[in-house]
């Protein structure tokens, strides 16, 4: 449990509740609050150590903070005990090697820390304060802190959709002021090069620019680069100077920026204006550089000469994601150097390349990292990988004694929908609510105590193919970037869902204060029901993301409204029911109406026989289809069963039943290839042999639209039949997912 002292006395003078003191955003270690409150609208005389001498421009960026005469102190004497003070922590201050003391009190403000980066963490969270006090005092508090990641990072990927300056600015700014001190600048990819390398001017006269404004319409129709100054020219790029200013502009605020240069995929952005580098010769053929070319090496070099000589992070990041092989499969020059090195395969081709940047980033003294795809064929020694395909690749690399940062996808890719997909702009086919975001633990499941030493970090991503404007990024992010930062910031024990979710409620005040255009908590209902098979009983649970609720709900058929039942405790029910639900402010309805079918139907409990198994999502197994419980928003959620070969489950009575309806839900969301099915056949039998057929339904849904989509797809006889066994069959032609969640028998 947490030690967590406050010390707060009643009194009718003082005007900072409890919730109020203490809403920092990541939570700190320790807080002690005392009495009494500090004005802000008072000059107060800053001092500071030479150490922090830098930082004390910071100070002047906080909000209402009003400061009289600066003075750098050499050693501190009885007249620097008032006002704000950023000195260096002693022994006594018991302040960790990366953390901070803040105590606000009669005597002003005063902050130490061991180094920079400690100092820098006090600055933000004493900004944090006065965005959440409006401004205009400060409550008496002690704060003593530390981080639990050194690494605490934010992704940006500028190459789908290229980011104008000052957002970066804002970007840096943000990451800041909760902590965030690794910023990840994914600067090259196929979509376009967003940095000038003078030593290959193509780089921005062409590979920057494209023919689409927006990356969907680009890579749906030709995917071509065109000059600089053409008419349809859509992208852009950063100068070198540009990007020094950001470097500048970051580092005062405590944030690295790691650079990513794709090699050797996701690349042909490259290979389009010198395709002599890929293995055919020629534009627009493939994304990955030839490897068996001494001319692919020596342009990742020269490229990454100049990207060290702007950038000081001891990091540069190479990707090393999603390569291709066929091409090194079919090239003279690929096949040739594997033969010369004795390379068996395609992948330890590729580690061969990584390997060979890696020696190069060394000899410039920087360490080499990439996504966990550069684990194959081998790690260079000291290469840090970065973890998006789950926990396995990281708990591979630090049991073999390698560094990791935790981004997995299903937690830390912010591209995907934080609420009800059919409610939102098109987003990635992945469902990560904020909930779910904060849930997230970086270290992996028995990973050994000794090697969670070589889990360092965690990082979100933000991959904005389907954001093309900084306006969507900002909405993407917040809040869930609050989120990561206490998962990145605060020990795991002394997390809580219920309490970063109500500290939440203040931020939002300070979102709005920033104009960040973060996602507004819906007002849309959304249920959890939970069936139990021994007394044939739904439970359900009405939600919305709203920090209070106000739902009411009928049962009857009707829409709710203001008179309806209020929801305060689950729902029971042991039998078939339509429960609509709708959230309301006093007496308006401000949501739809939410529709829960529960379905107490004949084939629950029934034995399932699999004509085509179900892949890469078991969900529950063969308890699936009768479990009595339907699938939520996520085809990840455990009820959802998966199909890649088509649909054909029997159900088995084990004696004759009449049979008047058989229905099943699918899902369609064509980003990332799930459909409905093409048609869907219910089919009777006595004998489990010979089948006829009692009823069919062709497939009217086209699949252009990106949406999420939910069809109950049902075959309603006007006259009951009577059998034992109940075939449901349904055919896949788009050839991605067919997901069911429940055959519905009655």
């Amino acid at each position: 449990m947490r030690y967590l002292l406050v010390l707060l006395l009643i009194s009718p003078l003082s005007s900072f509740a409890q919730d109020k003191e203490i809403a920092l955003i990541p939570q700190p270690y320790k807080t002690t609050v005392l009495e009494g409150e500090l004005l802000l609208n008072s000059n107060q005389p800053l001092y500071y150590a030479e150490d922090f001498s830098t930082l004390s421009a910071l100070v002047y960026h906080i909000p209402g903070l009003q400061i009289g005469n600066s003075e750098l102190v050499k050693k501190v004497k009885k007249q620097h005990q008032q006002g704000i003070r950023l000195f260096k922590a002693e022994q006594r201050d018991q302040v960790d090697p990366q953390g901070y003391l803040l105590e606000i009190d009669q005597s002003g403000i005063s902050l130490k820390a061991h180094d920079r980066e400690g100092m820098i963490s006090g600055i933000y969270s004493l900004m944090q304060l006065s965005y959440l006090n409006n401004q205009e005092k400060l409550p008496y508090i002690q704060i003593l802190d530390k981080p639990r990641f050194g690494y605490r990072g934010l992704h940006l990927d500028v190459s789908r959709h290229y980011m104008p300056m000052p957002f970066l600015k804002k970007y840096i700014d943000l990451m800041a002021l909760y902590k965030l001190n690794q910023f990840h600048w994914h600067i090259t990819d196929g979509a376009g090069w967003r940095l000038e390398i003078k030593q290959y001017p193509e780089l921005t006269n062409k590979a920057a620019w494209r023919s689409h404004t927006l990356w969907k319409d680009w890579w749906n129709n030709g995917r071509q680069y065109v000059e600089q100054g053409t008419a349809n020219a859509s992208g852009g790029y950063y100068t070198q100077t540009q990007a020094k200013e950001l470097i500048d502009y970051a580092a005062l605020r405590g944030i690295n920026i790691i650079p990513e240069i794709e090699f050797p995929g996701h690349s042909e952005e490259v290979l389009a204006v010198y395709p002599e580098l890929s293995c055919t010769g020629k534009p627009y053929t493939q994304g990955e550089f030839c490897l068996g070319n001494e001319g692919s090496y020596q342009f990742m070099k020269n490229v990454l000469d100049e990207v060290i000589a702007l950038f000081p992070s001891k990091y540069i990041h190479i990707g090393g994601d999603e390569a291709d092989h066929k091409h090194w499969k079919n090239c003279p020059k690929c096949q040739a150097l594997m033969k010369k090195e004795g390379l068996k395969s395609e992948s330890e081709l590729q580690s061969y390349a990584i390997k060979q940047i890696d020696q190069y980033l060394k000899s410039k003294g920087r360490k080499l990292i990439g996504w966990d795809e550069i684990i194959e064929g081998g790690l260079p020694e000291g290469a840090t990988i970065m973890s998006w395909r789950g926990e396995e690749p990281a708990s591979k690399a630090a049991k073999a004694g390698f560094d990791a940062i935790m981004t997995p996808g299903a937690y830390m890719y912010f591209d995907g929908y934080q609420t009800d997909p059919r409610t939102q702009p098109e987003a990635t086919g992945a469902y990560l609510p904020l909930e779910k975001v904060y849930s997230y633990n970086p270290i992996p499941k028995g990973l050994a105590k000794d090697k969670e030493k070589h889990i360092i970090g965690v990082q979100a991503n933000l991959w904005t193919e389907h954001m093309p404007t900084y306006q969507h990024v900002e909405y993407m992010a917040f809040p869930r970037v609050l989120a990561l930062s206490e998962i990145a910031w605060t020990t795991q024990d002394y997390r809580n869902w219920k309490d970063f979710n109500k500290r939440l409620q203040q931020h939002y005040q300070v979102l709005q204060k920033l104009d960040v255009n973060y996602y507004r908590p819906s007002y849309n209902v959304s249920s959890t029901v939970s069936f139990d098979s021994l007394e044939n009983k739904n439970t359900v649970i009405l939600q919305s993301e709203q920090f209070n609720p106000n739902i009411r709900y009928t049962v009857d058929g009707k829409v709710p409204d203001a008179k309806s039942t209020r929801y305060n405790l689950p729902i029971e029910l042991s039998k078939t029911a339509q429960i609509n639900a709708a959230s309301f402010i006093d007496s308006t309805r401000v949501s739809p109406v939410e529709t829960i079918d529960l379905d107490v139907h004949k084939a629950i409990g029934k034995d399932v026989i699999y004509k085509i198994k179900w892949e890469g999502y078991p969900a529950k197994g063969d308890k699936t289809l009768t479990n009595g419980m339907k699938g939520g928003l996520s085809y990840a959620d455990g009820q959802w069963q998966g199909f890649t070969k088509g649909f054909d489950a029997v159900i088995d009575f084990e004696r004759r039943e009449e049979i008047k309806s058989v229905a099943v839900n699918f899902m369609q969301i064509p980003g990332p290839g799930v459909y409905f099915p093409g048609e869907f056949t219910v089919l009777v039998s006595d004998n489990g042999k010979n089948y006829r057929e009692i009823g069919s339904i062709k497939n009217q849904d086209g699949t252009k639209d990106p949406s999420l989509k939910f069809q109950k797809f049902e075959i309603k006889l006007p006259k009951a039949v009577m059998a034992r066994y109940v075939q449901v069959k349904a055919t896949n032609p788009m050839k991605g997912y067919l997901f069911a969640d429940e055959i519905v028998i009655y």
